[in-house]
């Protein structure tokens, strides 16, 4: 994976049988991120996305094979999904200090799927700057 920050990235694996709780809390704390989805195939690379919010990313088990959804934007009108078919490695890039910066789904027949944000943070950092409630007062 590449990044666009000379801050220093580590890659982590997330094991298949962790997708599912990790692609929960990875939508739980980005929803509303602004992110660019990019496609690396055979006809090279493919922008799908850009910046447009990020709605969520679910991994489904579907009759013996398995699929990772990808959702953008602002209304049910402006949703765009796109579908990583039979995925066979997922990989989070994250900073030295924890922020993720961009999520790689590789698929064994349709090339590798590059999910960046727009900016990287912690998502504590950004309480009350994206879509939603903000922070709950006592």
């Amino acid at each position: 994976m590449t990044s666009n920050t000379d801050t220093e990235m580590v890659t982590r694996e997330i094991p298949p049988g962790e997708w599912k709780d990790f692609f929960d809390e990875f939508t739980r704390r980005h929803e509303g991120w602004l992110v660019t989805v990019e496609i690396f195939g055979e006809m090279g690379a493919q922008v799908e996305a850009e910046e447009r919010p990020l709605k969520g990313i679910f991994a489904e088990r579907k009759k013996g094979s398995s699929e990772i959804e990808i959702l953008t934007g602002d209304t049910p009108d402006e949703t765009f999904t796109h579908v990583v078919a039979h995925p066979s490695s997922v990989r989070v890039e994250e900073t030295s200090e924890g922020a993720e910066s961009a999520l790689e789904i590789r698929s064994k027949d349709e090339g590798t799927t590059l999910v960046r944000f727009r900016a990287t943070a912690l998502p504590e950092t950004v309480d009350g700057v994206g879509p939603g409630p903000g922070p709950v007062s006592a």
